[in-house]
């Protein structure tokens, strides 16, 4: 227990003593990190009922009157955290983000109880190499992909890739990639699996330029120093711009790759249902 608890704020005051809304956990902030003037990341409780597979995304939100703020986020903790973990932008006028960034510990956020999504595994054909390819927030669900064991045992290689405009807004997905190749039992799995591509497009960098340009021309893999890309082997998982996720899916498409969904198994799936928000 905290000597000196942190006061909670103006919000949390208000809605502490209200019961949560049908459909919807109240959990209470953990813990805080703020990356960048845009960029944070925090940790909440974890109702023991709430279930998710890793990729997926809930609604999460603040309750405001006459109704609450609601948006899709995805859970970047692991699938056996005891706590939920959450990425996010700021926007200075955005309905929803302008309030979460200024939520101090011991806030409560509202946290939908029916998790969905588009990235999961299942949803992609067997193959050896999985692609994960994210611009800013888009990484939060690879995230937790990323943590998961079985995604070390169903893939010869795993290669996550974040693209952002500054260097400094690959801190998050970079702290990522550490946890995880520190990790007592991760670790081990993901020793000799997993590869990481960070790619800045506004400032010099080691890696630099659009993810899509960096695939097109051959680039990333160069860099990688691995086999091209092969339909035959190679699925891939996308999030993030709307801008990026068009480019690779036309890219991709003339590639022969098929989009897959939850009813037809593919070699590339997209989160359409939110970017950066």
């Amino acid at each position: 227990m905290l000597d000196n608890p942190p006061k909670r704020s103006e919000h949390a005051q208000k809605t502490a003593a209200r019961p949560s809304p049908s459909g919807f956990y109240r959990e209470r902030v953990l813990d805080i990190q703020h990356y960048t003037d845009k960029l944070f990341s925090f940790r909440t409780t974890r109702t023991q009922s709430f279930r998710f597979q890793s990729g997926q995304f809930t609604m999460i939100g603040l309750e405001t009157e006459p109704r609450p703020i609601l948006r899709a986020y995805s859970m970047a903790s692991a699938v056996y955290d005891d706590w939920l973990e959450f990425f996010s932008i700021k926007v200075p006028d955005g309905p929803l983000t302008s309030k979460l960034q200024h939520i101090v510990v011991g806030d409560e956020i509202l946290v939908g109880a029916k998790p969905t999504g588009t990235l999961l595994a299942s949803n992609l054909q067997p193959g050896s190499r999985l692609f994960l390819l994210a611009t800013g927030t888009g990484f939060a669900p690879f995230a937790s992909i990323l943590r998961d064991p079985e995604i070390y045992e169903r893939f010869d290689t795993v290669v996550a890739v974040e693209g952002c405009r500054q260097a400094a807004e690959l801190a998050y997905a970079t702290s990522v990639i550490e946890d995880v190749r520190s990790h007592e039992f991760l670790g081990e799995l993901a020793a000799g699996k997993l590869l990481y591509y960070a790619t800045v497009t506004r400032e010099p960098y080691y890696h630099q330029g659009r993810i899509p340009d960096l695939i097109d021309s051959g680039k990333l893999c160069d860099d990688l120093a691995i086999a091209p890309f092969n339909l035959a082997t190679d699925r891939v998982m996308l999030c993030g711009n709307p801008q990026m996720l068009a480019d690779l899916r036309k890219l991709f498409a003339g590639r022969g790759f098929a989009e897959g969904s939850s009813g037809k198994p593919g070699d590339f799936v997209i989160e359409k249902a939110f970017a950066e928000r």
